[in-house]
């Protein structure tokens, strides 16, 4: 049995020193393809660069400076929809990068769609400023730390004697237990937004959005390539969809590609 149990450790410690190897092996090549990729954009092999970069997307390694890079080679061949895609993608990994958002509003100028947004009241905008503050997980780790200061406060509130000093942990308990629920909520509702968040953006040139999931119904309005929409369900091989101004329809799921 031990030497049975020394063998299993051996083949564990032999795949564990395998699979390291080849991970950084892995990292290396996408290294080098990336810095090819740099070297072909340089030169204006804008197809080149993209080819390397892609390489490495079908590794499954992502980054927001991969992306970002993408969305320029594309937008240099002027491929509108793919180059949006890739700009939002970076966006999502670095949502405060003024290059990406910059770079992007560059790549929305060229659509055909000008889309005017619904408007929001004082509270809606409040709430998504927030929102974009921070994400789920960021707002969970805050509300584990105000809980901890609401204890401790709490346990000095219990066993100091000076009336001053009870005062002063007190009120410091109620307001970590004020700001635990307030970061509870954040959190909860961050999860639920980033979970009905759907968006996806239009790759072909012109589609007919309906108003069921047929090619033969009435088309309520047409999308053009670069368009970002909200997908609200889905039905075999079709898509009902929202745009920002608030339109629905339903368009054939292959003519976009989700983020």
């Amino acid at each position: 049995m031990g030497i049975f149990k020394k063998h299993i450790r051996t083949i564990v410690l032999f795949t564990s020193l395998v699979l390291g190897v080849i991970s950084i092996s892995e990292a290396q090549k996408n290294n080098v393809l990336f810095e090819q990729g740099n070297k072909q954009f340089a030169a204006d092999n804008f197809q080149q660069a993209i080819d390397s970069w892609k390489l490495i997307e079908k590794t499954g390694n992502e980054s927001a400076e991969l992306y970002y890079n993408l969305g320029n080679a594309y937008y240099k061949l002027n491929k509108v929809a793919p180059s949006i895609y890739y700009f939002e993608k970076a966006l999502q990994l670095a949502p405060n990068n003024p290059d990406i958002k910059n770079n992007l509003r560059f790549a929305q100028n060229a659509r055909v769609d000008a889309i005017e947004t619904l408007p929001k009241n004082f509270i809606a905008k409040t709430y998504e400023h927030l929102y974009s503050i921070a994400t789920f997980e960021t707002w969970a780790k805050v509300a584990v730390t105000f809980s901890i200061i609401s204890v401790l406060g709490f346990l000095f509130y219990y066993f100091v004697n000076q009336s001053r000093m009870k005062r002063f942990f007190l009120l410091v308990s109620a307001t970590g237990i004020l700001l635990l629920f307030i970061s509870i909520t954040m959190a909860f509702t961050t999860y639920n937004n980033v979970n009905k968040d759907n968006p996806a953006i239009i790759f072909e040139e012109s589609v007919d959005v309906k108003d069921k999931a047929s090619l033969g119904s009435e088309t309520n309005f047409v999308l053009h390539e670069g368009t970002k929409i909200q997908v609200l369900e889905s039905d075999e091989l079709w898509d009902f969809i929202r745009i920002a101004n608030g339109k629905e329809g339903w368009i054939p799921s292959e003519t976009l590609k989700r983020l």
